[in-house]
Order: structure tokens, then C-alpha cells, then sequence
């Protein structure tokens, strides 16, 4: 039986953490152990927003590729490369510019959102603007049939089948299949602050932080903010940051004990979240293990080539197949 093809990126602007882990790659693992993985880094995608340092994305990528593997992403289970390294992307991405309104950019939920958020950052490119074009250029260059994504990216992945839908319409053609969502089911993690844990943020746990910068920032998560002393009652499961996060990291029955030991005010947030460090240092011990023994390894990008030509070959059987779809369009 023939697998379906699933592609999945993440932008080379900084190291991963907690979001990152539950949020992506532990879907990752799941997804390359069943389906045809494609895995990319996007490193076309992060000179959108960070143009102005691509110094940090070159040393951004190598990292994210390093933690990609200590995590448990297998090269040999899923095709692993850099978005740069293969130039059908970019090719694609001019061709279906041409045919892409520019009102369809323009009503991108993200857009204006992005803009927002990064203020600080002149955003007013054409690349910034396109940026959904190439994200559907990334998708339709392996006609993936599958895509991985939260709630809020679904905007996004129905750009992209509209995109599909109006190349196979001009130029009368079924050439490319409409991604269907892979909807993950962990929402967004919450960070050391209450907001979603991002770098941008400063409220993120990184994989590679060290064992004291992890219980460091743990203790420093928002708790119950209505519980000001360990005698007062708490409720962890609605007014605790802390918690939701830690949820991910309990049996059944360590959430209960939680819940209870906090409602029935035994157990402080400091003890709490103290126990909760030594369970994620001890989760990222096995991680940290791994990197310490692929940098011995002095050919582990080999890998990432392996993967780059083997997309390369695939992309480029997909890019002389839309020249030859509207070179005999009518």
C-alpha cells in the first residue's frame, strides 16, 4: 500500500522549546513512522521577517537540524532537508505569483497580525506580502497530500488549495491535489507568562536551556494567582498557567493527585513546580544525550544532503510538469 505524502517546515529563527517539542515534533514522530515524510527547513520563509540577519539563519539552521535529530526525527524514516537547497521551491513560487491575487494576500488573518507583533521590523516587502504563495509552493512542489497544522493555520493551508484549484482551472489540468489538514491535537503552549511560549516573548523553555535555566524558569511560571499562600485553596486546572503545561508531563493519576493535594491545599505551587523541573529535565536528558553524540559524528549533515537531492529529484519531475501543463494549455 502507498503511503500518503505529508510536508511540514519550521523557520530557522532560534532554538526550539517547549512549543516546539509538543506543539510539532512529537506529532513529527508519530507522522514518520505511518505516512511519506517530508520535513524542510524553511529558511526562505525566515528571510521574510529576518532579511536583515541571514548570518543568524545560516547558524539557526544547522542548530535546528542538530535538535531535529536529537529529538528523534530519523533521516532514514523521512526525507530531512534546507528549503534553499532546493531551487524548484523558489521556481514554483514564481510561476504560481502569477496567477495569485493579490487581494487573497491581503485578507491573510496573519498578515496584518504578523505586522502588529513586529512592529520593530519593516514588513512592507513584497516577499513578507507573498510569503502564502511560497508556503503553498513548498506544499504543491511534492503534491503532498497531507499537512500538519494547528487551528489557526488552517487559514493558511486553504490559500494553498485555492492556489491548487485556480493553476488546475486556467490551464485545465488536475495537476495538483488540494492538501487536506492534519489537525494536531496539542493547542498552544502556554509560556513562563500566560502567553503562548515563544523566543519573541522571552517566556520560552529551550531544549538545550541547562538543568539549573530550566528549574530556574519554572519556578518562575505564573501559578493561581488567587492562591497567595500554600494554606489557601487552589484550582489548578482553571486558574494555573503552570499546570497546563505540566499536564503534558503526568499519568492520569499524578493530574489528579495534583489537582487534589492543590485543592485540598497540601501542596504548595513552589513544591509543585519544583517536582514538575525535575520531570522535564529528566525528559530532556535522553534528548541531550543524542546531541552529545551526533557531534561526534562528524559527517551527521551528510543526512541533510541525502534528503536535499532526494527532494530535488521529486521537485523537479513536479516543476517540468507545470511548464509542460501551460506550455499545451489552450
Amino acid at each position: 500500500m502507498v503511503k500518503q505524502r505529508v510536508l511540514s517546515g519550521m523557520r530557522p529563527t532560534g532554538p526550539l522549546h517547549l512549543g516546539h517539542l509538543h506543539g510539532v515534533l512529537k506529532n513529527w514522530l508519530y507522522l514518520q513512522e505511518k505516512y511519506e515524510c517530508f520535513f524542510f527547513v524553511a529558511d526562505w520563509h525566515a528571510l521574510t521577517t529576518e532579511y536583515e540577519n541571514p548570518s543568524k539563519i545560516r547558524e539557526f539552521t544547522k542548530e535546528l537540524l542538530l535538535e531535529w535529530f536529537s529529538v528523534g526525527i530519523d533521516p532514514e524514516k523521512a526525507v530531512v532537508f534546507v528549503q534553499s537547497d532546493v531551487k524548484q521551491h523558489a521556481e514554483l513560487y514564481l510561476l504560481l505569483g502569477m496567477i495569485t491575487p493579490v487581494p487573497w494576500l491581503e485578507r491573510n488573518p496573519t498578515y496584518k497580525e504578523m505586522k502588529e507583533n513586529l512592529k520593530e521590523k519593516d514588513l512592507n516587502t513584497y516577499g513578507f506580502l507573498g510569503y502564502p504563495v511560497l508556503q503553498a509552493a513548498d506544499i504543491l512542489i511534492y503534491k503532498a497530500q497531507l499537512v500538519p497544522v494547528g487551528i489557526d493555520q488552517l487559514p493558511h493551508l486553504e490559500l494553498t488549495r485555492e492556489i491548487a484549484r485556480r493553476f488546475n482551472f486556467l490551464y485545465q489540468r488536475d495537476l495538483f491535489p488540494e492538501p487536506q489538514a492534519l489537525l494536531s491535537e496539542v493547542s498552544k503552549i502556554p509560556g513562563i507568562d500566560g502567553r503562548k511560549m515563544s523566543k519573541s516573548y522571552g517566556n520560552a523553555i529551550f531544549i538545550n536551556d541547562p538543568p539549573d535555566e530550566v528549574r530556574k524558569k519554572i519556578l518562575s511560571f505564573v501559578t493561581d494567582t488567587q492562591r497567595p499562600r500554600k494554606s489557601d485553596p487552589g484550582d489548578p486546572e482553571w486558574r494555573c498557567v503552570a499546570f497546563q503545561l505540566m499536564k503534558l508531563y503526568l499519568s492520569e493519576y499524578e493530574k489528579n493527585e495534583v489537582v487534589e493535594s492543590c485543592k485540598k491545599a497540601e501542596l504548595g505551587c513552589r513544591e509543585c513546580k519544583q517536582r514538575f523541573a525535575e520531570k522535564v529535565i529528566a525528559s530532556f536528558a535522553p534528548i541531550w544525550e543524542r546531541r552529545e553524540k551526533l557531534l561526534q559524528q562528524k559527517d551527521w549533515y551528510e543526512k541533510v544532503k541525502e534528503g536535499a537531492k532526494r527532494a530535488r529529484e521529486i521537485a523537479q519531475q513536479t516543476i517540468e510538469e507545470v511548464y509542460a501543463t501551460i506550455l499545451s494549455s489552450p
